[in-house]
């Protein structure tokens, strides 16, 4: 009986370690499924996205705000590090300031016109939320100079943590521009089987 009872458990033992049991119940790393990734935009979303003439414009003002931040910074350096050209440094972070108000006007309306909304749209929920505190730090900057509020180099302050939170603001749209173009490149190769399954 005994002889039959390690017959009986060694047969368990062995068919419990047994890999294509494993890979049955998809236990193996290898027969996981792998989570996929949300899309950034449905094809309905991507077509309005390549039709809507504010795609381009926000194409447009995007790299030019970035040009003129980098000037300002650079102004703004300068007056910080020497005290001289506040004048220029000022007057760099209002056209910045400008450019901030035109992309998030003209963004929201991009944003309506291909999502349906004109903020937090989920694909840019965290965007639009980080753009919400740089567009406030701008705007007390503005409220600063306007006021009369703290010296010269204080304000100058305010701007760097102003720019500060662009820079991240910017690196955010700059990574969901790359979810964007991968995601482009993706379906690309679907849409060609489309049109050759169809013809």
């Amino acid at each position: 009986m005994s002889n039959h009872l390690y017959t009986w458990c060694d047969a368990q033992f062995t068919s419990a370690t047994d890999p294509s049991l494993w890979n049955q119940l998809c236990f193996a790393p290898e027969s996981a499924p792998r989570a996929k990734r949300q899309a950034l935009y449905t094809p309905e979303e991507k077509r309005r996205r390549d039709a809507t003439p504010w795609t381009l414009v926000q194409g447009i003002l995007a790299p030019l705000q970035f040009l003129v931040f980098l000037i300002s910074l650079g102004l703004v350096a300068r007056y910080l590090a020497t005290g001289e050209g506040l004048w220029l440094a000022t007057a760099s972070v209002v056209l910045k300031t400008a450019l901030l108000y035109t992309i998030m006007i003209t963004g929201s309306i991009w944003e309506r016109v291909v999502f349906g909304r004109y903020l937090f749209a989920p694909a840019f929920f965290w965007e639009d939320v980080f753009s919400m505190l740089v567009i406030a730090l701008h705007t007390a900057y503005l409220a600063a100079i306007i006021g009369h509020i703290g010296g010269a180099q204080q304000q100058m302050l305010l701007v760097l943590a102003a720019y500060a939170a662009y820079a991240i603001n910017a690196a955010q749209f700059l990574l969901k521009l790359r979810a964007a173009r991968l995601q482009d490149e993706a379906m690309a190769p679907a849409a060609v089987t489309s049109v050759e399954r169809a013809s």
